[in-house]
C-alpha cells in the first residue's frame, strides 16, 4: 500500500512539474527540423559553442522566455557551432550565439550575440 501511494505521488510530481519544463531544447537534425517547419511550427535555431560567453548568458534568458504560455510551442534546435559545421554553413552563420526564428519555412528574424531579454523575445515573437 504504501508503496502504491509513493508511485502515485512520484507520477502526479512529474506531471504536475512536466508543464514547468518550459524549454524544451532539441539537438538539431536537418530531419527534425524539416518536420517541424512541414507541420508549420514557431522554430527558434540558437547556434552555440559551448565555451561561448554570450550563449551561456543567452540560456536563462530563453528559459525564462518559453516558460510564458504566449510562447507555447515553440520548438527549440540546438546546433553546436564546432561539431555541426554543415548545419551551420546551412544557416549561413558566421557565429555562435546566432538565433534563427522560423515560422514553419519563413525565417522571420535573426540576431547575433544579442543577451538582452527584449532583443531576445523580439526574435521569438517573430516566429509566432
Amino acid at each position: 500500500m504504501k508503496q502504491t501511494l509513493r508511485l502515485a505521488a512520484a507520477a502526479a510530481l512529474v506531471l504536475f512539474a512536466l508543464p514547468s519544463l518550459a524549454l524544451d531544447k532539441i539537438p538539431y537534425t536537418n530531419e527534425k527540423f524539416k518536420v517541424a517547419q512541414a507541420a508549420g511550427q514557431p522554430i527558434l535555431v540558437h547556434i552555440w559553442a559551448s565555451w561561448c560567453p554570450t550563449c551561456k548568458a543567452q540560456g536563462p534568458v530563453l528559459e525564462k522566455l518559453t516558460a510564458k504560455p504566449e510562447y507555447k510551442g515553440l520548438t527549440v534546435f540546438e546546433v553546436n557551432f564546432d561539431t555541426q559545421k554543415d548545419a551551420v554553413k546551412q544557416f549561413a552563420a558566421t557565429k555562435q550565439s546566432t538565433l534563427i526564428a522560423f515560422r514553419g519555412s519563413r525565417e522571420t528574424s535573426r540576431s547575433v550575440g544579442q543577451t538582452a531579454e527584449d532583443a531576445i523575445e523580439s526574435v521569438v515573437k517573430s516566429a509566432f
